[in-house]
């Protein structure tokens, strides 16, 4: 089986569309466009995949909708920008999605959000629950509020990032590009298409190009770093053209369309490599011996079977679970404050809305959250 037909397999996707996509090159929003792949996103959501969509477009909506020509430089207009093309995008999605059954969900992101860890568990937490529920989450930068993003543009990265926080199999980004070539083939016409290569190869950033015009921002070599980053939680990345015929279709089914970054670990495998490499530990876990053998077995560690919490943290910080004589078993991130922890310990799941009165996640630590060491 081909790296692009274990695509075929995989149960949870992020799609990234950007700017002159989604505004035809900013002549505004490209209800076309949207209407077509909300189509494709409802086919593969009925066939059993999850589908996150992440949608640049409302900084360029925003400057259609107000008349403007050319890309501001002043924060505050490009905030404004957004704020007005938000409005629309949001709108546009929600009715093309509707007409095949299926909610959305908007959902604005910082980088920061994902790089706090309680905050990141809160984005996850609410992220998962939507895919779900069957929602589309509709994930965008909150450009109205942070400035740093809008200065980057960085799209490609947050849908890199989104693919870690949601452990997808695959980034797919669709752009106005066929994908990424040997040169840049505006300037080099001996330049050919790369079908297949290794997320990790850095090789790929001298061959990628600038931004390709004044409505995006990036360009090929921020899709290449996305890819990096991606295949750092063990996705794929998928480059190609969204304006080809039923792309997201093909891409997902395994055929040969665009670029393939592939990633040279598995999703889980990265993840808990993380884990267990490069997270300060803020505190301790003593477990009984019921709770070391669920863990060694592969399930989550709840509240009952905690014996005693060491150390003061947050929600989302990365905490040993210790075995009766001490030794280290497991680290992960805790989905309760070391105070809450404290609390519920030795209660069982339907006990912890009583005592703390409300429920955020059944786990102390889920799995998925979790390295066995």
């Amino acid at each position: 089986m081909t790296m692009r037909q274990q695509l075929a397999d995989s149960h949870r996707l992020v799609v990234k569309v950007g700017s002159a996509l989604v505004t035809n090159n900013g002549a505004g929003l490209d209800e076309q466009a949207i209407a077509e792949w909300a189509r494709q996103i409802a086919q593969l959501h009925a066939e059993g995949k999850q589908i996150a969509l992440v949608s640049s477009g409302a900084i360029a909506a925003g400057m259609q909708r107000l008349g403007w020509q050319t890309r501001p430089r002043v924060m505050h207009e490009l905030q404004a920008a957004a704020a007005v093309g938000q409005m629309s995008l949001a709108q546009t999605y929600e009715s093309c999605f509707s007409r095949h059954g299926l909610k959305t969900a908007q959902v604005l992101l910082t980088h920061e959000d994902l790089a706090d860890r309680k905050r990141y568990l809160n984005a996850r937490s609410t992220l998962i629950t939507l895919l779900e529920l069957g929602v589309v989450p509709i994930i965008n930068e909150n450009d109205t509020v942070v400035t740093d993003e809008i200065k980057f543009g960085d799209n490609d990265t947050l849908g890199a990032l989104v693919a870690n926080l949601l452990e997808a199999e695959a980034l797919i980004i669709l752009t106005d590009q066929p994908g990424l070539f040997s040169a840049d083939p505006r300037y080099n016409p001996s330049a050919t298409l790369i079908s297949e290569g290794r997320a990790d190869d850095t090789a790929y950033e001298a061959m990628a190009g600038g931004a390709g015009s004044s409505i995006a921002r990036g360009g090929m070599i921020t899709k290449v770093r996305a890819a990096q980053r991606a295949a750092r939680s063990g996705a794929d990345t998928l480059i190609a053209n969204g304006r080809e015929p039923d792309a997201l279709l093909r891409l997902a089914r395994g055929e040969k369309l665009g670029t393939l970054l592939f990633a040279t670990e598995s999703p889980l495998a990265a993840r808990q490599q993380w884990l267990a490499d490069h997270l300060q530990l803020a505190g301790s876990l003593l477990l009984d011996e019921g709770a070391v053998r669920a863990l060694r077995d592969g399930k989550s560690l709840l509240p009952i079977g905690v014996v005693s919490v060491d150390g003061e943290f947050e929600r989302g910080a990365a905490v040993a679970c210790l075995s009766a004589g001490g030794g280290e078993i497991a680290r992960g991130l805790i989905n309760y404050s070391s105070s809450e922890a404290r609390r519920i310990a030795r209660h069982g799941t339907q006990e912890i809305e009583a005592i703390l009165g409300y429920l955020d996640e059944e786990a102390l630590i889920h799995r998925n959250n979790m390295v066995l060491l």
